[in-house]
């Protein structure tokens, strides 16, 4: 009984949404989560291609299910799946940190590491709510940005 309410369900998002509607945001998704994913793959960093692609696809569903499933967009309810987005990924942003002890002297600090891969995550994540959300050309241009800083800043920063 309750697959077939749920198949009703689902027959109803995509008839209230357009199919074409939904697999574009979730391409953009991946699409955007796929170039920052490849920047950190190519760099040998943590949290490569597949992870990216992941967390954007990830925090687009989880973004359009209020979105879809309500006639109007519930403002409250879209606002508690991104603090919930936000708050999930950071988990995987704190796994992606690591302090490295470079003495055993306890006065001399060690070095933290991963602090970009943990924000180019996070980064991710917000890009997939955006394109959830249906705001291609938000993402698409936050994307290029993104990936500039984590690319053509970085070749700035070693010429300095």
């Amino acid at each position: 009984m309750n697959l077939i309410i749920l198949s009703v369900g689902v027959a109803s998002v995509v008839e209230n949404h357009n199919l074409l509607d939904l697999i574009i945001r979730l391409s953009v998704a991946i699409i955007s989560g796929g170039c920052i994913g490849f920047d950190r793959y190519i760099h040998h960093k943590s949290g490569g291609l597949r992870t990216h692609m992941l967390v954007s696809l990830g925090a687009a569903l989880f973004t359009i299910v209020p979105i879809a499933l309500t006639d109007r967009t519930d403002v409250d309810s879209l606002s508690r799946v991104i603090q919930g987005i936000a708050a999930g990924v950071g988990f995987l942003g704190a796994g992606e940190i690591f302090h490295t002890c470079m003495s055993t002297d306890p006065d001399i600090p060690g070095r933290v590491k991963g602090l970009t891969s943990a924000a180019s995550i996070w980064v991710t994540a917000a890009l997939g709510i955006v394109a959830g959300c249906g705001l291609w050309q938000l993402a698409l241009v936050a994307t290029l940005m993104t990936t500039f800083i984590l690319s053509g800043l970085k070749y700035l920063e070693r010429k300095l």
